[in-house]
Parts: structure tokens; sequence; C-alpha cells
């Protein structure tokens, strides 16, 4: 059984889920809850999204069997839908069945943990990790070490915002880095293997280019860099203000060189605190991959292999949507032709591995009975799910994707139905995301257009452009495409066509479309497949990052991470970093129950020592046991290291923390700390 399975953790979840049904949690504790299990609230009331994670968008056909299986008995939509971050998502879900999807997920090895929520999201890969010639590596080993590395760590439980990775296999870098929190890209220097880092890259609200974090890092340096950013962003990330809180913002208000001098101090004890743990590696291949050529970011035909005799499949699979009869049509011709993986890509579709050559035609000649075969020039449409469930979106996206066509130019075409921007249209050759407009007194639903994005290796975010009313953005979509074939270069791509043209060229090519007459209004004031007056629905908010568990939560997940911390120093024979981590552990857990008595915190261990024995019982109580345990680690300050006195001592802290725990549950029964609680064991 994949170890990413937790079935106890299953049954706290449906213990949970009991007791919101039951009346006895209420709604916003348990959307929090839930969004830590992958389950997302629709605009549609008691039914809901869940996201079943696929680090690096592999799946087995035993999987795809297992999703067909769930969507026909538990969800109210025939369809599962792949997303740009390669996750595979359900629609419709009644919210109390959704600990019974969840355990026959995990029967087939599956989960949706941290799929939402403030989490280490799905980890991002190449399309042709471990299949592609040019590769310096494949990039599977690295995945799978961070994905086991953060998945339930208390570092990442209670962050301010959602985090996500990307990994490449080299500088072409299919997997995006740019638009990434953390982008890792394979390379060598100096005859040498590893990696560049990028960090603080972003779409949405103020898209952002990412920064060069590392220019190059050995693979044994790899993990500790990564958790040094999210510590970072732990530690400095704007708790209060949701809109300000990603990575970037810190860029953003740090500065580069801010930003890289506090990574650097969070780096100092990373690197620490992973001396002892094993390091993920990789083959690599030798300096470079010779005269192959460069991969397409969007594979759009069959490939070979490095593996001499196999090929890779790219099957098209529109909007990303697949329903009940297909998905056991896909895993029934994968085990057929005994195809052991597939794997869902950033554009929506779908690749099969391992294929040998004599099976290439058998196999799309069987996928035609799915309505299902190669991708076709113009068809490489992307979409999020907008208004037909998301509480963010603005306009109905899924309506108007299957309207545009990328024409014989095959353009990469991206389309949201808010700004988020969940299907990356920054980086498209065309991206647009759904807005409202006001003209002549009318609500009219348009899209602001982005032009000339490339999130690989060497791209650049999309260029804005005009905002188009909704119901031409065909027309203009067209005249885009029909200019660059009439006017680019031989071999001019978009992407060059349309940086060599600039914004001012389109604001002109497009300016009639933004001209809207009173008369116009019946006919541009509603959205692609309705039929009434547009209209922005209000929903209270998307779910993104989900109720606040507040000042508690997060403390004790940091505390959590400071004893892991404590616990490697000492290994280390590092007493005074294992002291001060201590220390830290004791001003957070503090905090944490002044919090709840609604009462200042000073911040400083002595005085909150006093204002803990002010309280009422059971945190005074607390308060006359913090005192010595402070003392005692007074006392160790300046003098050799008493290393088994600082293991009793430390162990008595552990002690003290799950006490605490426990009175913070009983203060407020709907904390759920599980994630953060120490296994006293003497401190190690």
């Amino acid at each position: 059984m994949s170890s990413i399975v937790d079935f106890e953790e299953i049954e706290r979840y449906e213990a949970g889920l009991q007791s919101f049904l039951d009346g006895n949690m209420d709604a916003d504790r348990f959307m929090a809850f839930r969004l830590q299990h992958g389950i997302y609230g629709q605009r549609q009331p008691g039914l809901h999204m869940v996201r079943i994670k696929l680090a690096g968008g592999d799946v087995t056909p035993a999987q795809l069997a297992a999703i067909a299986e769930i969507v026909e008995q538990h969800a109210r939509y025939d369809k599962a839908e792949i997303t740009t971050r390669q996750d595979i998502q359900l629609h419709f879900v009644p919210v109390a069945e959704t600990g019974r999807v969840m355990r026959r997920l995990g029967e087939v090895g599956l989960t949706t943990r941290e799929a939402c929520g403030n989490t280490v999201r799905n980890i991002t890969k190449c399309h042709l990790a471990g299949i592609c010639p040019r590769e310096h590596v494949d990039v599977e080993p690295f995945v799978r070490a961070a994905q086991g590395r953060f998945l339930r760590n208390p570092l990442t439980q209670a962050m301010p915002r959602k985090f996500k990775f990307s990994f490449s296999g080299c500088e072409q870098d299919c997997a995006q880095g740019m638009i990434n929190d953390v982008g890792v890209i394979a390379t060598w220097r100096d005859g040498q293997p590893g990696f560049r880092v990028l960090a603080g890259g972003g779409l949405g609200h103020k898209p952002r280019h990412a920064i060069v974090l590392e220019e190059f890092v050995g693979q044994q340096e790899l993990l500790p860099v990564l958790e040094a950013v999210i510590a970072l962003h732990n530690r400095y990330s704007d708790r209060k203000r949701r809109a300000k809180s990603r990575l970037k913002f810190l860029v953003e208000r740090f500065g580069v060189e801010g930003f890289l001098e506090r990574y650097r101090e969070e780096l100092f004890r990373t690197r620490a605190a992973f001396r002892n743990e094993p390091t993920p590696t990789g083959e690599w291949a030798g300096n470079g991959a010779g005269d192959a050529p460069p991969p397409l970011v969007n594979l759009r035909d069959v490939m070979e292999q490095k593996q001499e005799g196999r090929f890779v499949l790219p099957v098209s699979v529109p909007l990303g949507e697949l329903d009940v009869a297909t998905l056991r049509g896909i895993a029934s011709i994968a085990e057929q032709f005994r195809i052991d993986l597939l794997r869902c890509t950033q554009e929506q579709n779908l690749l099969l591995l391992e294929v040998a050559q004599e099976q290439i035609e058998q196999i799309y000649s069987k996928l035609a009975e799915l309505n299902l075969g190669r991708p076709t020039p113009g068809d490489n449409v992307v979409s999020c799910p907008g208004t037909s469930t998301c509480r963010l979106g603005i306009t109905a996206s899924k309506a108007a994707a299957p309207k545009l066509h990328g024409g014989a130019s095959d353009l990469r075409l991206r389309v949201s139905g808010c700004h988020n921007g969940c299907a990356q249209p920054e980086v498209g050759d065309i991206g647009i995301y759904g807005e409202g407009r006001r003209i002549h007194g009318r609500l009219v639903p348009h899209y602001q257009i982005y032009f000339g994005g490339d999130g690989s290796g060497g791209g650049e975010l999309g260029i804005k452009g005009p905002s188009i009313p909704a119901m031409l953005i065909g027309t203009a979509v067209r005249r885009m495409h029909n200019t660059y074939r009439k006017e680019a270069s031989p071999g001019e791509s978009f992407f060059t066509w349309s940086r060599n043209k600039g914004a001012e060229f389109f604001a002109g090519l497009l300016g009639d479309l933004k001209d809207v007459q009173p008369g116009d209004l019946d006919f541009l004031a509603r959205d692609h497949g309705e039929s009434e007056q547009f209209r922005v629905e209000q929903f209270g908010g998307g779910e993104c990052a989900g109720a606040d568990q507040g000042v508690v939560a997060a403390n004790f997940a940091e505390a959590a991470h400071e004893r892991n911390y404590r616990i490697a120093f000492v290994l280390q024979r590092k007493p005074d970093e294992a002291l001060e981590c201590s220390f830290q552990m004791l001003r957070l857990i503090g905090g944490s129950l002044l919090f709840l008595a609604d009462r200042e915190s000073p911040g400083e261990l002595p005085e909150m020592v006093t204002a803990l024995r002010a309280c009422p019982d059971r945190i005074a109580a607390l308060g006359e046991q913090l005192a010595p345990l402070v003392e005692g680690l007074d006392s160790l300050r300046g003098t050799p290291f008493d290393e088994a006195g600082f293991e009793r001592l430390a162990a008595r802290m552990d002690e003290w923390m799950a006490q605490a725990a426990s009175v913070c549950q009983e203060l407020d029964p709907q904390l759920d700390l599980s994630a953060t609680l120490p296994t006293p064991h003497g401190g190690k």
C-alpha cells in the first residue's frame, strides 16, 4: 500500500464529517478541516469537489478504473477533470459521501490529503520525466522525496497560504518553474550534476516571474533548500491579508536581495537539520543530451522515448474531461496492451508511456472508439471550471472554451473564469480571464487578454492586452491568429512575433471590439451558454485558503517544526541551536494558551509565565509547569553541554506540549492539532 495513504487519518476525517453533519462542528471550522483533506466547496450548496493528488501526474490503469467507479457511485456529474497541476478533480460530490470517496481512493494508493488549503499542493513535473532523450535526470526520485518530506509535515499544516513546487529534468523547464513558488530545474555545472532553483513565481493577482534562488545546488542540498523556502514563507508571509500572503509578495516586500538574505538565514538551519537525513539521488546522463531535438513543452505527436523501441503517445482530452465510460475504456486499453503508467499533463491531456512501436496504431484505433485520439492543430485549449462550479468564477469559461480554436498554427489557448488564473492565461500564446465591466448602465462579461506568454525555459509572462466582451472573444482570437499567419516571418513563433508587435499593435487590432454601443447590449450583456442577463454571483469568497484555524494551529505547527530541528541539533552536538529551538517552542505554545485565554502575550518567556499563572485554573497550572522548564533551559546556557540532562528536559517539554494541546482542544473542541503533536520519547 502506498505510504501516502493513512487510513487512520481517513477515520478521523469521517469522525469530523459526522460531527459537522450532527451540528457539533461549525461550518467555518469544517471548511478548514475538509480543505486539509482535499475537499473543496462548490457554488452548489451541499456539493463538493474532491481533488486527487497525483504527484507529477502519474496514474495507473487500476487507479483510473477506481476513479470511474467513484464518479459513477458518488458524484452527481458524470465526468472527472484533469487540471493544470496534473491532479484529477471530481465535482458534484455530496459532502456526506466524501469519506467513502477518500477510503476508496486510499485502497488504490491515492490520497486527497493537502490537495487544497494552506499546504504544499500537488507537485508538478515535466510531462516527459523519465522518458525524454534530452533530460539530465529523471526527476521522479526528487518529486517523491519532496512529497514524502512535506506531506503531513508540521511545517506545512498551517502555512499563510498555499505553496507550489515544479520539477524539470533539463533547462527546457517543461514544468514551468517561473510560475511556481519554487521551480527546480536539473542542470550541470563544471561536470557536476545538480539543480537551478527559482522562487517567488506565481499567476493570479499580480503575476510575477520567479527569481533565481540558487544558480546551482548539488542533489544532496535540494531538500534543505526547499525546506528553507517553506520556513521563510511560514515565518514572514502575511497571515492577516490573504491576498498578500503568497511567496511572490515576500519578494516584492523585501526586494530580491532582502529576500535572498532571509532565505540564507533559514538555509543555515535546514542544512544542519538535514545533515543526517537520507539524500534522494537520480541517474544522471552525461553533460548534455547530444543532438536530440528539444522536447516540445506541449507534446503534440508520438515521440520515441530514450528507452529504445518505446514510445509515448499523447491523447487529446477536450478540456480535460473524462466521463465514466471513457475512464474505464482507457483503463481497459492500458491493461490490454500492458501499459502500466499514464500521465496527466498541465495541458489537461493524457500520455500513455512505454508503448511498443507495433502497438501505436492499434491503441489509437481503440481510443477512437472512445472519441479520443491524437492532438490536432488548434485543439490545445485549456479551461478552468469557471461559473460551472467555482465559487470565485465570474464568467462561464467552460462554455466559452469549446468555441475557441488555436487554428492551423496550433496556438496554445488558456481560458480562466476569473483573474485567479487557474488555466494559466499569462503563459498561453493567447490567454484570457473573465471579469465583469459596467457599460451604459449594464454589467457586461469581458475577457482580459494576454498574448505571447510562455512558462517554459526562456519564456516570459504574457503581455497584457485589451479587455473584450465575452461574446466577441472568439472573433478576437481568430483575428489575432489570422494576422499572425499573414504577417509572421517563416519560422517565427507566436511568442516572438507578438512581442515584436507589442501591446499597442494589439490594442489597435482589437480596438473596434471594445467599442460597445447601447444597441449592442442585448447581445453582449450575457455570457456563453446563458440566456439570462449577466450577473456576478456572490458566494462569500472562495476557499483556496480556507477558514483560518487561527493563531493556535499555526503556533503548534511551528512549534512541532522547531522540535524537529531541536532533535537534529542535539544529534549534531550543537547545543546553542538546540536551546534556541527549545525556547522558541515554549514561546509558541505559551502564546497559544494566552490567546485562547484572551490575554495579551508579552513575547518573552519569564513574563509569559507570569501571565499564564494569572489565567484560569488549567492554563495557570500549565504556567506553573512552564516555569521550571524555562529555568532548566536557562541553566544550560554557557555551560558544557549536558546531553543527558537536556534529553530529560526535552522529554518534559514534549509532555508539556501535549498537555497544552489537550487544554487548547478542550477550550476549542473544533481545533485539530493531531498532525503537530509530539510522541514523547526522550526528545528523539
